[in-house]
């Protein structure tokens, strides 16, 4: 035997069993079964009915939310739209609103001309004016109070018998611009207030009825110009005046000249005035006409304020302490040329605010 042959023998003899094993194993093939309980493991009606309409309730819930989601943004856009469109129409209501009072604004001031100073805040505006009617030289200030409390009126040295510049006033008082007031009498070298005086809404010597046609001026707590002539306390205090004071006469009442008293008309003829007065929109005209003495040969005649302020649509007007009592300061200094040369003391002075 050759040794290949021994070799081929030998993995015969080898591999004779396994093919043996293999033989058998195909022919003899017994079931194979695995026995495991997962019965506890299956699934249980109850969760899944509950899942699967729990399912069904968020589906409808989502288009529900889908169908507000979008009627609330078509709400929102409605809404926003509409208010715009209401914005507008407020806009438009407040412009045509005011449109008659700038128009009315427009044409009184075109009666002074055209200012040389402005002055404007949150709660004044003041426009100064040089006026020359013809026989005389006068300023105007037109003021509209923003704010009631932006006029006061000062007592010199805060107490009766008093008396100060209207300079000092203005400059003491932090006002921008100020003007003498009522009259005065002297006595034992003081100064005190002619007849009824109020200041911070008080009466400083009591009420004093109207008497040689004397006129009451002053300011309530709307910011209104009040005066004319009172004979009880109890008509005065209907007016609830804040401050005012007391000179004569009264030159005009809701558009319509007031008689001017013989007395006034001549004594003296013409001399420096201050007026007060309002037009119907409640804003105020300040007038002081320039006079070099009180001997009634400068400044102006009562009835040539009257009528010019008539003409030019003020309501009411008031006459001041005039001759070398009236002075006008605005911003810081003197507007007229006082006739005794230097500002006058007085007892009360009418001062604005910025």
């Amino acid at each position: 035997m050759t040794p290949v042959k021994r070799v081929n023998r030998f993995f015969m003899l080898l591999t004779a069993p396994f093919l043996g094993l293999l033989i058998c194993m195909w022919w003899y093939r017994p079931p194979l079964e695995l026995d495991l309980d997962v019965g506890q493991f299956a699934p249980i009606s109850g969760p899944l009915n509950e899942t699967a309409v729990l399912k069904k309730d968020l589906t409808l819930a989502e288009g529900t939310a889908s169908y507000t989601i979008d009627a609330v943004s078509a709400s929102a856009k409605l809404y926003k739209g509409t208010t715009t469109a209401m914005n507008k129409l407020v806009e438009t209501a407040k412009t045509q609103a005011s449109r008659p009072e700038l128009i009315y604004n427009r044409r009184i001031s075109a009666k002074l001309g055209i200012p040389s100073e402005v002055l404007t805040s949150d709660r004044i505006r003041i426009e100064l004016y040089k006026l020359n009617p013809g026989n005389y030289k006068a300023y105007a200030l037109k003021i509209k109070l923003k704010d009631p409390t932006a006029m006061q009126m000062s007592l010199a040295k805060e107490a009766t018998g008093g008396a100060e510049t209207t300079m000092h006033a203005v400059q003491s008082h932090g006002a921008i611009a100020g003007i003498n007031a009522g009259g005065f009498a002297d006595k034992a070298g003081k100064r005190y207030p002619l007849s009824t005086t109020v200041v911070d809404g008080k009466y400083l010597n009591g009420f004093e009825p109207t008497f040689k046609d004397l006129s009451f001026v002053g300011l309530n707590k709307s910011g209104q110009l009040i005066g004319g002539k009172f004979y009880s306390r109890a008509q005065l205090d209907q007016l609830e005046p804040v401050f005012g004071a007391t000179f004569v006469p009264v030159l005009l009442k809701n558009n319509v000249k007031v008689p001017i008293p013989e007395k006034w008309k001549t004594s003296p003829n013409r001399a420096p005035r201050t007026v007060i007065g309002n037009y119907k929109d409640d804003q105020l005209l300040i007038f002081v006409a320039d006079g070099y003495n009180e001997l009634g040969s400068s400044g102006a005649r009562l009835e040539e304020i009257q009528n010019k302020l008539y003409n030019m649509g003020v309501m009411d007007a008031y006459n001041l302490d005039g001759g070398g009592s009236s002075s006008l300061i605005f911003n810081g200094r003197v507007v007229n040329k006082p006739s005794d040369g230097n500002l006058r003391a007085v007892p009360t002075n009418f001062l604005f605010f910025k």
